[in-house]
């Protein structure tokens, strides 16, 4: 026999183009956006469709507040496992020895990953130096303007900032040295979301150890070129690491938090029950498990050889974008990238990054508007940021990252052009440019490139007619 299902039941089990067509629809249409553009947002990338089927499962449906084998609830025997997995993963795909590191998975974002390693070793009003969002750092790094402490970090601990030198773009350690001498930090933060270069972990190690300091990495943004042996490894010298596991790790949206580990009673012992209770109960209730499950998954894939290839093509194909803007007269900060994103400052050529941003959506390019070393305004910054991880995650090589790097420069040039005739107001700016013919034949020779590559995670030709406008 058969039971009937319940009035109130009938909608559950129905697929989502039946039950809610206009999400399906928007979704359908944002499958085609990311599939005819070039995407260079350099936080950006694209998963494999096993991380989305984890991430979709119905593991959605389970509370499992607590760690493996100590939850407030029951039923997690599953769960615990895949939590468990996703761990180990975690530390294989950093070569990491179990009896020295430990890791947190639960985080629901980078940003909800750093205010719990914030939470497990300070005090509030405790010192911190991050470095400055004008000089490509993070927001949760302890961000304030002279008006107003911005971030959370800043509002709950005492920042103080270090930033990279105004003429060459690079960090400035003796500076941040001397500063430290006198502000005497309880953490110095390294990580950052716009710095082309690498980190010297041996001397922030050096200065954090001169006043007692915890050094913590938010690498963030280059985790998956740490994984695949393509950046200096922050493990060697920090007592916390942090990151986000999409970006250049291609999983889905969540964030880690590793903690060294060493017997009771000798430095770094407690870090494994403070980072763990920062996490929950502190700041966070149940996690995500659907999303443990993904991040699992993309862990498993970055500690294959394969992904090592991939975080070279990463890197190659910066280095390819960086050398053909350059080729074409424009100004890089740090005059270059050794990593996964190139900034470009285009106060020399007259724009705005706001106006590059508006102009490269407008041609099916997607980027981002970025603070340079000097800017005022972060509402209207001197450059934009440019990424290559979700290229390569498209399997476009050098000689691909030129043809891109050109389609800018086209770019670059009808924004000067129709900037010359519409003023300096952006709305006026935009307008101009939708009627441009210049814009619309440059869209479609964008289009046409990005169609031509393989798109992971979903199939394109599923995408319904109707949704490729």
């Amino acid at each position: 026999m058969t039971a009937q299902t319940d009035s109130w039941n009938k909608g559950l089990n129905t697929t989502l183009e039946v039950e809610d067509k206009e999400i399906y629809d928007l979704i359908q249409k944002e499958k085609w956006r990311q599939y005819s553009c070039l995407e260079l947002i350099a936080s950006e990338n694209f998963t494999s469709q096993a991380v989305m089927e984890a991430n979709g499962s119905a593991l959605t449906n389970k509370y499992s507040e607590g760690l493996p084998g100590a939850r407030y609830y029951g039923g997690n025997e599953f769960v615990d496992q895949i939590e468990n997995l996703c761990r180990e993963r975690a530390l294989q795909a950093f070569d990491l020895d179990p009896t020295k590191w430990g890791v947190n998975v639960q985080p629901y974002s980078g940003s909800t990953a750093n205010f719990s390693a914030f939470t497990a070793i300070l005090a509030p009003h405790d010192r911190i130096m991050g470095l400055d969002l004008p000089s490509g750092g993070h927001l949760t790094h302890g961000y304030a303007t002279a008006k107003k402490k911005v971030s959370s970090s800043a509002i709950y601990f005492e920042s103080l900032p270090y930033q990279v030198d105004m003429t060459t773009g690079y960090l400035d350690y003796d500076k941040l040295e001397a500063n430290a001498a006198l502000f005497r930090p309880r953490l110095i933060i390294c990580g950052a979301s716009a710095y082309p270069q690498e980190w010297d972990y041996a001397r922030l190690r050096k200065i954090a150890d001169q006043h007692g300091a915890y050094l913590m990495s938010d690498m963030a943004h280059i985790s998956g070129l740490v994984a695949g042996k393509e950046a200096a490894n922050p493990f060697e010298y920090c007592d916390l690491v942090t990151t986000t596991t999409h970006k250049t790790l291609r999983g889905p949206r969540a964030g880690l938090i590793f903690f060294r580990r060493a017997p009771k009673g000798e430095k770094h012992s407690d870090l494994e029950d403070k980072v763990n209770f920062a996490v929950f109960p502190s700041n966070q209730g149940g996690p995500h498990n659907n999303t443990i499950a993904g991040i699992a998954v993309a862990l498993k894939q970055a500690a294959s050889p394969e992904f090592k290839l991939y975080a070279k093509q990463v890197r190659a194909n910066a280095v390819a974008i960086a050398d053909a803007l350059k080729g074409y007269g424009y100004k890089l900060v740090t005059d270059g990238t050794v990593n996964h994103l190139v900034l470009w400052d285009l106060r020399t050529v007259g724009l705005t990054g706001s106006k590059m941003e508006k102009i490269c959506d407008l041609v099916n390019i997607t980027l981002n508007k970025n603070a340079v070393h000097g800017d005022t305004s972060a509402l209207t910054p001197g450059g934009v940021r440019i990424g290559t991880s979700a290229l390569a995650s498209r399997s476009l090589k050098e000689a691909d990252c030129v043809k891109v790097a050109e389609f800018l420069h086209r770019a670059c040039q009808i924004a000067i052009k129709v900037q010359a005739t519409s003023g300096k107001l952006i709305k006026d700016f935009v307008a101009a440019l939708e009627s441009s013919d210049d814009v619309k034949v440059l869209r479609e020779d964008v289009k046409k490139f990005a169609m031509s590559f393989p798109m992971p995670g979903f199939d394109p030709a599923s995408v319904p007619e109707s949704a490729r406008h």
